[in-house]
């Protein structure tokens, strides 16, 4: 499976990897790395829809996805402080065609170039908008509000 990007109007073929995704170390890099930059509305499927719902409800789909969220322990992108408490996706790093699967690409269910994200990553990496990015979860500590409490006793 390959992603077209272009790079000074000239196609350029880039393969994305579970190996290299990794490599990265920041969330916002491992979303940067997977940014489709695709457009709202653009077709994907689009008559064909039917066949990738019946390869997502396929045996072999389910247990690769299992086995993706597994090795990500499930979080987003991978990525240590992103626990995933919603459903889950399992995205394509390199975006998957009818063609794909009418002709049995092995790639399309090979973990290397799967990851595990929520629904809100999946469609920011789809149309680039880190907007659409869940923030990290911020552990509440004793005192951490102490500023407030100091600005509402003076207030009164």
């Amino acid at each position: 499976m390959l992603c077209v990007a272009t790079q000074d109007r000239k196609p350029v073929k880039m393969i994305r990897s579970y190996t290299e995704l990794i490599k990265l170390e920041s969330f916002s890099d491992r979303f940067e790395y997977l940014s489709l930059r695709g457009v709202v509305g653009e077709s994907t499927f689009g008559f064909e829809r039917h066949r990738n719902q019946t390869f997502y409800k396929s045996r072999e789909w389910r247990l690769t996805r299992d086995e993706v969220i597994t090795r990500d322990l499930g979080q987003d992108l991978a990525a240590e402080g992103f626990d995933i408490h919603e459903r889950i996706i399992i995205h394509h790093m390199n975006p998957m065609a009818p063609i794909d699967i009418s002709r049995g690409n092995v790639d399309i269910l090979n973990p290397e170039y799967l990851i595990t994200t929520t629904h809100k990553t999946h469609n920011a990496i789809h149309y680039g908008d880190a907007s659409l990015l869940a923030l990290p979860f911020i552990e509440r500590r004793p005192g951490d509000t102490s500023s407030w409490g100091n600005q509402v006793r003076r207030a009164a």
